[in-house]
């Protein structure tokens, strides 16, 4: 019910229940002083249909025609309508927790394909269900890493989502972890500069692949040198996962953990979420891991079933010997995840990176054509690239918003230095006509 209206005998009944007769009596006995509890400034009540009406009128307000090019770890990929339709029946809908997991086998099963499909795409063993977001997964790596080695010291690259890096801030921010940033040089880091800052103490060094500025590298020989060392530091890819259908996987790389935000796999972009975080490790890591991990096995008569075979939350065991406590079901979200990858299939999962890839790259030439715009990020990109222009690229996405196009993220907010630069992402939505418009309604602003 989308609107409840309680009348006045409702909020009688509900006053004599909790033993008072007056709305100004209850505010007496909580303590409030009276002025603070002055309800007199509140509109009157509105019927059902006003409400709606207030609040479409609200929703309208929104700039929800505007052509995306916005990116910086969430994007604007095409959600297949057998998605929702699949996700919304009820069986599915309702399911949430499996607390009493054998009995949930439909629950059970949808968990294991979706950690089948995360260790697939990332190249690696195991992969676990109930990460909230990709910036809590990242996180949850971090730890999973210290609970590894014992060591205190997370060396992170600069290229890694500013985004991701506030929220491994305020996690921290009781732990006393010690994080230590290598700058960027330019738009990437330099492998050599991360190996100098790996000592006896390092339990792990994050890597984003690509990175936030859209920028890919193989990691394989940073890899082979770091464990050549013999240094046991846990190495950590947060990533992309519709760029990895083109590229090689941290798995192929030799990472140890791999994280990210699934956001792109067949859910809306919204204000903060829901999303979903994935993570996904090696044999030899597995027990460090939290969330869950759903497995498929036979019973006494033969016959296959799911069950959960790690169940590392703090619902599930004593909290104090709990893993994480920052882990959530996400079942819903994981679900539709599942249903949009298996209704892509593999090859149309790659036609999506790709056309995502070769779209950007023929928005990357025409931005790059305009006078007195450059080109930042290099030839090694994904579907995102930074353009810096002759001005505040905060202002000039506003001039952009008026014209119809949401142009990208302006990088200002988090590099002070940047604030003349532009982070411009493309996926398989943007159109030839779309790309073309949006490079002449910047021309016609900055020339």
């Amino acid at each position: 019910m989308p609107y409840i209206a309680n009348t006045q005998n409702d909020r009688q009944e509900m006053l004599e229940v909790i033993g008072v007769s007056t709305v100004e009596e209850m505010w007496e006995q909580t303590g409030i002083p009276a002025q603070k509890a002055d309800l007199s400034a509140l509109p009157e009540g509105k019927s059902e249909m006003e409400v709606l009406q207030y609040i479409s009128e609200l929703a309208g307000r929104n700039a929800t025609d505007l052509s995306c090019f916005l990116g910086g770890g969430y994007y604007d990929h095409y959600t297949p309508a057998a998605v929702s339709d699949i996700a919304g029946r009820g069986e599915f809908l309702t399911a949430y927790t499996p607390y009493q997991p054998e009995i949930s086998q439909g629950t059970l099963q949808v968990i294991y394909e979706w950690q089948s499909s995360i260790c697939r795409i990332t190249g690696m063993e195991v992969s676990n269900a109930s990460m909230y977001d990709g910036g809590t997964a990242l996180f949850e790596s971090i730890l999973m890493s210290i609970r590894q080695n014992k060591r205190n010291k997370v060396v992170v690259a600069g290229g890694v989502s500013p985004i991701f890096k506030e929220m491994i801030h305020c996690y921290n921010g009781n732990l006393g972890i010690e994080l230590v940033e290598v700058p960027l040089c330019g738009s990437s880091t330099d492998p050599q500069k991360l190996l100098e800052s790996v000592d006896k103490d390092t339990a792990c060094v994050v890597i984003q692949y690509p990175n936030f500025f859209g920028e890919y590298h193989d990691w394989t020989d940073f890899i082979t040198e770091l464990k050549a060392h013999d240094k046991k530091v846990v190495t950590i890819c947060s990533t992309y996962p519709t760029a990895l259908a083109l590229l090689k996987t941290p798995g192929e790389m030799g990472f140890d953990i791999v994280s990210g935000e699934a956001q792109c796999l067949g859910l809306p972009l919204a204000f903060g979420g829901p999303y979903l975080g994935f993570m996904a490790t090696t044999k030899k890591l597995m027990r460090k891991m939290p969330g869950r991990i759903c497995g498929r096995t036979v019973d006494s008569q033969g016959r296959e079933g799911f069950v959960l075979t790690l169940q590392a939350r703090e619902q599930h065991i004593r909290r104090e010997k709990a893993n994480s406590n920052i882990c959530s079901n996400q079942g819903l979200c994981a679900l539709s995840a599942t249903v949009y990858l298996a209704l892509m299939g593999e090859e149309g999962f790659k036609e999506v990176a790709q056309l995502s890839t070769s779209k950007a790259a023929f928005a990357r030439q025409l931005l790059g054509e305009i006078k007195d715009v450059s080109i930042i990020t290099g030839d090694n990109f994904f579907n995102e690239f930074v353009i810096e222009t002759p001005m505040d690229a905060n202002d000039l996405v506003g001039k952009l918003i008026e014209k119809g196009y949401a142009a990208g993220y302006p990088l200002g907010k988090y590099f002070p230095e940047r604030k003349n630069q532009l982070l411009v992402a493309v996926t398989e939505k943007r159109t030839k006509e779309e790309i073309k418009g949006l490079a002449a309604a910047m021309e016609a602003i900055l020339c």
